[in-house]
C-alpha cells in the first residue's frame, strides 16, 4: 500500500519563475488534449483509447516543453476521466443515473499539478533532480531543477513526485510505498461511527467504550473563514481573487488537513489500544446534494469535509490490518438500540413503523425504558446493529455507560483546557 506526505516550497525567484512555468504548461497540455477528446466525442461519439492522447500530443508545443513522462501521466489523467464519463454514461442509460452527465471540462485556473514517476528522479547530495522537457533545453539552457528531500523519508520507498500549485503557493507531494503493521486486533471486537457537526464523530465499540471528537472548534474557525472571506470580496466583481484570499484560504485548508489527520489517528489508537479488528462508518451517499438546511446550516455542513475524514480512516486502516466497513445509515438515530427497533433501510420504512424512544431535546434520547442516553451515541451502537447479524458480533458489552458518558475529545487542546 501506498502513502503520500506533502512539503511546502519555499522558492526563490528562479526555481519559483520554473515551478510556475512547468505547472503552467501542464495546465494547457491537460486543455489541449481535453479538446480533442472532447471533440471527437462531440463529432463521432467515440471515446478515445487509451494511448490515442500520447500519438496524438507528441508533437504539441506544450508537450515537448514538459519530461516526456510527466507529459504522457497528464495525457493517461485526462483519458480516466473520459472512462469515468463512460462509466456515468452508462448508469444514466440503464435509468441508474438521475442527472445526464456531461464530458470532462477544460480547466479554467492558469496552474496545474505536474507529476514525476520514480524512474525519472535522482538523488545527489540530498536533493532530487527533477528533469524538464526538450524544448526548455533549446529555448533556456536548463535540463533540470532540484527540490530538498524530506529527512523522514528514503529515496528508495519513494514512486511519484507531483508538484502541486494550490492558493499561490506550491507543494511537493512524496508518494511512497508503506508497509501493514501488525496490530494483533480482533475482528469480533468492532466500534461503530456515526458523524455529525457539533460532534464531529460519535463511536461506540461492543467492548463498552465510547467517545465523542468534538468538531465545534472546526466549525468555528470555518465560520471564521466564511466571514473574511464575505467581508474582503464586498462591493468586489464575481470572480475576484487576492494574495489575502489565498493566504487565509490555505491557512484554512492547512486546519482542516490537521483536523482530519489528527481525528483519524485519534480513531486508530483507540482500537489499537483495545485490539478492534472492525470500523463500521456510518454514511448515506449523496447526503450533501441538493441539501435545504436553511443557508447558515447548509454553509456549516457542507464545508466540513468528513468524507475526506471517512477516507483517511479508512486509509490508516488497511496500514494497521484494521477491516473498514461502510453502511448506509437510514433510522439509525430515530431507532431505539436499547429497546432493538427494526432499522429498515432507506426508502423502505413501513408506513407503521414507530420508534420506541424519541429524542426528548438535542443531544438525549429517552428510551421506552425510560434511560436517558445520548442521542448520537444511540446512532452509532445502531451502525453496528445494522451490519451484527451479517457478521456475526456479539453486543452484549455496549452497556448503559457507554451510551450515557461518551469521553469527549478535543482536536486542538489549549492550555486553558488541560488545566481545568
Amino acid at each position: 500500500m501506498y502513502g503520500c506526505q506533502q512539503v511546502l516550497i519555499h522558492p526563490n525567484q528562479d526555481l519559483k519563475a520554473i515551478l510556475e512555468f512547468i505547472c503552467s504548461e501542464s495546465n494547457k497540455l491537460s486543455n489541449c488534449a481535453l479538446y480533442y477528446a472532447r471533440q471527437i466525442w462531440f463529432k463521432t461519439k467515440r471515446y478515445i483509447t487509451k494511448f490515442e492522447l500520447d500519438r496524438q500530443m507528441k508533437s504539441n508545443r506544450h508537450f515537448q516543453t514538459l519530461y516526456s513522462q510527466a507529459a504522457q501521466q497528464l495525457c493517461r489523467s485526462v483519458y480516466e476521466s473520459f472512462v469515468s464519463f463512460k462509466q456515468l454514461n452508462a448508469l444514466y442509460k440503464r435509468g441508474e443515473l438521475v442527472d445526464k452527465p456531461s464530458p470532462p471540462k477544460y480547466r479554467k485556473h492558469g496552474l496545474t499539478s505536474v507529476s514525476y514517476p520514480k524512474q525519472a528522479l535522482k538523488l545527489k547530495d540530498g536533493q532530487i533532480r527533477i528533469p524538464l522537457g526538450s524544448q526548455v533545453k533549446v529555448w533556456f539552457k536548463l535540463d533540470s531543477f532540484t527540490l530538498p528531500m524530506p529527512s523522514n523519508l528514503r529515496f528508495e520507498d519513494i514512486k511519484e513526485l507531483r508538484i502541486l500549485p494550490r492558493n499561490r503557493c506550491f507543494y511537493v507531494e512524496f508518494v511512497y510505498r508503506t508497509d501493514v503493521v501488525a496490530s494483533g486486533v480482533d475482528r469480533n471486537r468492532v466500534l461503530g461511527i456515526d458523524h455529525g457537526l457539533n460532534n464531529w464523530l460519535t463511536c461506540v465499540s461492543n467492548l463498552g467504550t465510547s467517545f465523542i471528537v468534538d468538531g465545534r472548534h472546526l466549525k468555528s474557525f470555518n465560520r471564521w473563514y466564511n466571514k473574511q472571506v464575505a467581508t474582503i470580496k464586498e462591493n468586489k466583481p464575481q470572480g475576484f481573487w487576492s494574495n489575502k484570499l489565498a493566504a487565509i484560504t490555505e491557512k484554512r485548508n492547512r486546519q482542516i488537513r490537521d483536523a482530519i489527520n489528527k481525528t483519524a489517528r485519534i480513531v486508530i489508537n483507540h482500537c489499537r489500544q483495545h485490539r478492534i479488528g472492525r470500523v463500521v462508518f456510518g454514511w448515506g451517499k449523496g447526503i450533501k446534494q441538493d441539501i435545504n438546511l436553511g443557508k447558515k446550516r447548509n454553509q456549516q455542513f457542507v464545508q466540513i469535509p468528513t468524507a475526506r475524514l471517512k477516507q483517511r480512516i479508512e486509509q490508516l486502516c488497511q496500514q494497521y490490518g484494521i477491516e473498514f466497513l461502510e453502511t448506509e445509515e437510514a433510522n439509525t438515530s430515530a431507532a431505539s438500540f436499547v429497546d432493538g427497533d427494526t432499522l429498515p433501510k432507506h426508502g423502505e420504512k413501513p408506513d407503521n413503523w414507530k420508534s420506541s424512544g424519541r429524542r426528548v431535546k438535542r443531544g438525549l434520547f429517552r428510551t421506552a425504558m425510560n434511560w436517558y442516553i445520548n442521542a448520537d451515541c444511540n446512532g452509532a451502537a445502531n451502525i453496528i446493529r445494522k451490519v451484527s447479524t451479517t457478521l456475526g458480533l456479539d453486543l452484549s458489552g455496549v452497556c448503559r455507560g457507554a451510551l450515557t458518558h461518551p469521553t469527549r475529545i478535543y482536536i486542538w487542546v489549549t492550555a486553558k483546557k488541560k488545566h481545568r
